[in-house]
């Protein structure tokens, strides 16, 4: 009954063997082997020979489960255990998986059963680590090696279910005695609260699963870094980047969450042309790792990481692109084998002996996939209050009510419904009253541990790896958990009022005008993603600076020279891990460039060039070295001007380079450089030159550069401007101040302010008249089409080529658009 490479069984005894090696199932086994080593088989079969990695193995199957149950009397005993089971009273059902274990780990296997899973792991010995003095008499001579042994259970893995970390896992079994005890700990898990409680929720009869064992050669990650990978962005649905996160040691510490990993998204269409587009890398603290505890009692330990090892990221560009690939294989696979779009959950190790990757496991998402995407749903604060503690936001949602500290699982029971669950972190035992939280916050974990896949299926909002929640959270608080703000989720206090709005996306119209979105943060871009509009029309580069970047791009330039001890500590800080601190700015600010175009990528992306004042300027850490005095800045050096000045374009040429390494090292060609406060044709060329001398030629790749429409000067020579340039966006703030001859930010005389100004109108439709007559796209990227319907109806009666709009006010407007078309007769 043992099967083995030499001694395969054939169709007909799969079904009555104890014993199936990887290779020898597929997906469709998941009845033999469960889903885990059913993925496991799949990935051997079909993925290893496309050059994905994963390490071998063998499975006991459901077959040798049933068996073991049977042959041992166990199931009236179970039944007899559970016939009173009540999931909801958290105290009656920690007594009835307590009994059950219990009763299943004094129960030994058959022996024809411990007699198969000692041959098979002698086998993988012998694949694994050869004696080299074995002869053909003595083939199974080896030594020991290091496996992983897994719970694979029949209704795992599922399309619909994660069942995720329901039943244990154990790392670095060694021995014929090792594996025998943890594939009994396995078999007993199936019995654990979490997962008694799992299969109550979602419809499972308890004595229909069976569970499989996944024995699997150890990856030596506890030498160098693990942890999980998805092919979807998991918090939007974004499907076109891959999230991938990684820490110190053994993978179970990210699995479980209890540490903040790094965190890297990889934008998978131009990862398939040979680019290397890296969209993002956070990195983590990753304070602890799992590691073998040899000589230990235990089989694994925690280590702490030195502070040096914590400030670095545990992956290199090269190992991060070679993963997003292999999500991409993956993905691939599995979505051709179903016929439809699918998703996968993934975990990886990096075996610090050899340096190589591998795959250990493959699932499918089970969130996001199961969503449907013709109903946008937007929540909104509608006020604020005092941010009690912030983290890693899990979901788009907003939850509130009182919060329950709770230290230890031992202490689940003081849970009340409706409550907000705030823990250091959420592993599996915390199911059972997880399903009954209007939120969850944790200390630790990243985006894709077990607090936040539970938290996602669940439907609710989490915020991870805050790291003070339990000490700046009160038991009995009322509170709000706020995930709808970008990638950090806050924790308010107080029961703050918010708006949610469904918008069903079925039947919009669609307008010849194209609608197009104004972003500035690129932590909401995969978010917007899922707004119906055409691309961007002004990604703004100020939000990136001064808030993702802070400094002042003359003082990375001019470091040595910084007379700002503050501002240069602030600055030493922020570039940690960057040797050159002037590639901090061009990282950070490519990054976040390629975060907005890859969102919304192929349509056209617009990024307008930094259009600080010098007063913003010098608000940058080390900036009021380097700027000067203004009396009116807003109409003094600004825009195009710095942009070839002398005293500024080696900053300039950072941004520059910026944008070369968007468009050519990550594929991004969606990307259209737009030029703010050009005051003339003569200047538009200068910055053009400039451009050129960093790489970025017109023409060149496709790049197209676009300039802001919004002093007189750009619509009264808007021909000539449209010989410099290849098209316009209308500034209507700057062209109504402009225009009118006043301070927009003065109070004085606020109330003449209206874009909808006789004259201001004027110059408008000369606008989109010189530029239509020159064959160059015209659009607008001001407010005032989202405040005023009948200024959106002037601008569509005008022939303009797009509106840029607020989120907000996309879907309002739009409406609007598709009225005045439609009244205008198409």
């Amino acid at each position: 009954m043992v099967s083995t490479q030499l001694d395969r069984p054939t169709a007909s005894t799969r079904d009555n063997t104890f014993i199936l090696w990887f290779e020898e199932v597929n997906s469709d086994d998941v009845s033999l082997v469960g889903g885990k080593n059913s993925s496991l088989g799949e990935l051997i079969q079909q993925l290893q020979p496309q050059g994905v990695n994963v390490p071998g193995g063998f499975a006991t199957t459901a077959h040798a489960y049933r068996y073991y149950i049977a042959a041992t009397g166990l199931e009236p005993k179970l039944r007899e255990i559970f016939s009173d089971l009540d999931v909801n009273d958290v105290s009656n059902l920690q007594a009835r998986g307590r009994q059950a274990r219990s009763l299943i780990l004094q129960t030994l296997f058959p022996k024809d059963l411990q007699d198969a899973i000692a041959l098979a792991y002698k086998q993988l010995c012998q694949r694994y680590n050869p004696d080299p003095r074995a002869n053909e008499q003595s083939a199974l001579r080896s030594t020991d090696i290091d496996v992983a042994v897994r719970s694979s259970a029949t209704a795992e893995d599922l399309p619909e279910a994660s069942f995720a970390g329901q039943q244990e896992t154990y790392l670095n079994v060694q021995s014929i005695k090792g594996v025998l005890e943890a594939c009994h700990k396995c078999i007993a898990s199936l019995f654990t609260d979490r997962a008694i409680s799992y299969r109550d929720r979602n419809g499972f009869d308890h004595f229909n699963v069976a569970l499989s064992v996944g024995v699997q050669k150890m990856v030596r990650s506890d030498l160098a870094s693990a942890g999980v990978m998805f092919s979807i962005d998991t918090e939007t649905g974004f499907r076109n980047a891959a999230l991938i996160t990684a820490a110190y040691g053994l993978g179970e510490n990210v699995v479980q969450g209890a540490v903040n990993p790094d965190e890297y998204f990889v934008f998978k269409p131009t990862l398939a042309q040979g680019y290397q587009p890296i969209l993002d890398k956070r990195l983590g603290s990753k304070a602890i790792a799992m590691v073998y505890d040899v000589g230990g009692s235990k089989l694994t330990k925690n280590v702490e990481v030195p502070e040096s090892d914590r400030r670095k990221f545990c992956l290199t560009d090269a190992e991060i692109l070679q993963l997003g690939q292999w999500a991409v294989t993956i993905e691939t696979h599995y979505s051709r084998r179903r016929g439809q779009y699918a998703p996968m959950d993934m975990e990886w190790a990096k075996d610090g002996l050899t340096g190589q990757l591998f795959i250990v496991q493959a699932r499918p998402e089970t969130v996001q996939s199961q969503k449907t995407g013709n109903v946008l749903q937007t929540y909104a604060l509608q006020e604020r209050s005092e941010i009690l503690t912030q983290g890693r936001s899990v979901g788009a949602s907003i939850g509130q009510g009182k919060a329950r500290v709770i230290a230890n699982v031992s202490n689940i029971i003081q849970f009340q419904a409706g409550e907000v669950l705030v823990t250091n972190r959420t592993d599996p035992d915390w199911e059972p009253i997880m399903k009954q939280a209007s939120a969850i916050v944790t200390n630790q974990g990243g985006r894709t541990c077990h607090a936040a896949i539970i938290a996602r299926e669940l439907g609710i909002p989490a915020i991870v790896g805050c790291g003070d929640a339990t000490t700046a959270v009160q038991t009995g608080q009322d509170i709000t958990v706020c995930c709808a703000e970008g990638d950090t989720g806050h924790v308010y206090a107080g029961l703050l009022p918010f708006a949610v709005e469904e918008t069903h996306l079925d039947h919009l119209p669609h307008t010849r005008t194209q609608i197009l979105l104004n972003i500035g943060n690129p932590e909401q871009a995969f978010t917007l993603a899922g707004i119906p509009a055409a691309g961007v029309g002004l990604a703004r580069l100020e939000f990136i600076i001064a808030n993702q970047i802070k400094a002042h791009p003359l003082a990375l330039l001019h470091f040595d020279q910084l007379s700002d001890s503050q501002a240069k500590f602030e600055i030493e800080r922020l570039t940690q891990g960057y040797a050159h601190k002037p590639e901090f700015f061009v990282d950070k600010l490519a990054r976040g460039i390629a975060t907005i175009a890859a969102a919304f990528y192929p349509k056209p992306v617009i990024v307008r060039l930094s259009d600080f004042k010098s007063n913003e300027y010098a608000n940058l850490l080390g900036g009021r070295q380097f700027e000067p005095q203004e009396d009116n800045p807003m109409l003094g050096w600004r825009g195009a001007s710095r942009y070839y000045d002398p005293r500024y374009r080696e900053a300039f040429a950072l941004e520059c380079q910026a944008l070369k390494r968007v468009r050519d090292a990550m594929g991004l060609v969606n990307v259209i450089p737009m030029i703010p406060f050009c005051r003339t044709p003569a200047e538009g060329r200068r910055v053009l030159a400039e451009m050129r001398q960093q790489g970025l030629e017109q023409g060149v790749n496709g790049l197209q550069v676009y300039v802001m429409c919004e002093l007189p000067s750009n619509v009264l020579l808007a021909e000539e401007f449209a010989e410099v340039f290849d098209g316009f966006s209308i500034g209507s703030n700057d062209l109504t101040q402009l225009t009118l001859g006043l301070d927009r930010d003065s109070a004085l005389v606020a109330p003449l302010f209206d874009e909808r100004n006789a004259g201001v109108k004027r110059l408008v439709q000369m606008a989109i008249a010189a530029a239509h007559a020159k064959g160059r796209k015209i659009g607008i990227c001001g407010q005032a089409p989202s405040d005023y319907p009948d200024f959106a109806q002037f601008l569509v009666e005008q022939g303009i080529d797009s509106i840029s709009l607020n989120p907000d006010s996309v879907l309002k407007t739009l409406l609007t658009v598709a009225e005045v078309e439609q009244n205008q007769g198409g």
